[in-house]
């Protein structure tokens, strides 16, 4: 699975439920690959360092952790292009007060939101098969039960 997080999200406690579902499913195949993203409210502000000494000393993660990226944009990763190209943005649950949050900023940014692509938030995770085929995306707002009911199914194949 590959996200996009930031140590200062609504969503940041995510971290917790991502670690325990990378510590039961990793000798199964299963690997998290993080890469903070700043893009969205400066959510992750600092260095990779901070970032990575935060998400260690208060989640205690143990899955790769990549530098500081852009996701969307002229200047975002190669990875996150391709991955968007294979799963493109199906809507938020609206199941919360951050789905709410979410859809109300990604509207003002992009009245057109819901017709690209791009990521709309911190957390939004891309679920990759053993074979690098991009099976699904969750948006932020996906309950984790739901992320690693998923990947029990894809590991499972």
């Amino acid at each position: 699975m590959i996200v996009n997080t930031a140590t200062g999200c609504g969503f940041t406690p995510q971290y917790e439920a991502l670690e325990s579902m990378y510590r039961d499913m990793k000798d199964k195949g299963f690997e998290i690959l993080d890469f903070p993203c700043d893009q969205f409210g400066h959510q992750a502000p600092g260095t990779n360092d901070t970032i990575h000494s935060f998400c260690v000393s208060r989640y205690d993660i143990s899955f790769p952790q990549f530098a500081k990226t852009d996701v969307n944009g002229k200047d975002a990763l190669e990875l996150f292009d391709y991955l968007k190209s294979k799963q493109g943005f199906r809507g938020f649950l609206m199941n919360s007060p951050e789905s709410v949050h979410m859809e109300k900023r990604a509207r003002e940014k992009d009245p057109d939101y819901r017709n690209n692509s791009d990521i709309k938030w911190n957390f939004t995770k891309f679920l990759v098969n053993r074979i690098g085929q991009v099976v699904d995306r969750f948006e932020p707002d996906a309950g984790t039960d739901i992320v690693r009911q998923a990947v029990e199914i894809e590991l499972n194949r």
